[in-house]
Formats: structure tokens, sequence, C-alpha cells
């Protein structure tokens, strides 16, 4: 039997928008709490210098603080990122072993990447 090229393409994409659909939600939510916890931090820290409440030594440890809060900030989203790359792939393949199990009528076991 053969594999009908545009159902899979179309399948393909379908499993990997899936994929993606959900995980952006959940990193739109995370990134926009993220930024407003980043911008009010620099609007604190601008006040507090405009005020004379922070001195040079305390500015320059706040923002210290705040260069690691948007340092984490970024690798914890290029984690997030990777494991949603990582779920995308393994819905392709999986998609793909189902359409030449389908095709062959063999059982292949989907590989995941780990």
């Amino acid at each position: 039997m053969a594999i009908d090229i545009p159902a899979l393409m179309q399948e393909i994409t379908q499993a990997a928008s899936t994929v993606i659909n959900e995980d952006i939600t959940k990193l739109r939510g995370f990134s926009e709490r993220q930024l407003k916890a980043l911008a009010t931090q620099a609007n604190l820290i601008a006040q507090g210098v405009l005020s004379g409440a922070i001195d040079e030594e305390l500015r320059d440890y706040f923002l210290d603080s705040l260069e690691d809060m948007a340092l984490n900030f970024a690798k914890t989203l290029r984690g997030l990122l990777m494991i949603t790359l990582e779920k995308v792939w393994n819905s392709i393949v999986g998609v793909l072993w189902n359409a030449i199990g389908k095709a062959t009528g063999i059982t292949l076991l989907t590989p995941t990447l780990d």
C-alpha cells in the first residue's frame, strides 16, 4: 500500500502544530510573568536611585541581581524550548513510523529523542 504523501504531510503538520500550540501557551504565560518581574525590578531600581534610597554600591548590587534574573530567565526559556522541540520531533516521528507501519503491515517501535 502506498503512502498518501499530501495526507501524511498534513498529519505531520497537525501533530507538530498541536504540540507547539499547547506548549506556546505555557511558554507565553511563563515568559510574561518573568518579563513583568524583570521590568518591575528595573523600575524599582530606577526609582530608588532617583529618590536617593539606593546609593551607588547598592545600585551595583541590585543591577547584578537583575542581570542574574535575566540570565536565569533566558536559560529556563531555552530549556523549555528544547523540551518543546523534543516533543515536536517525537510527534513527527510517531506519525511517520505509524504511516510506514500501516503501509507495510509491520509494527515499528517508535523511537524517542532522549
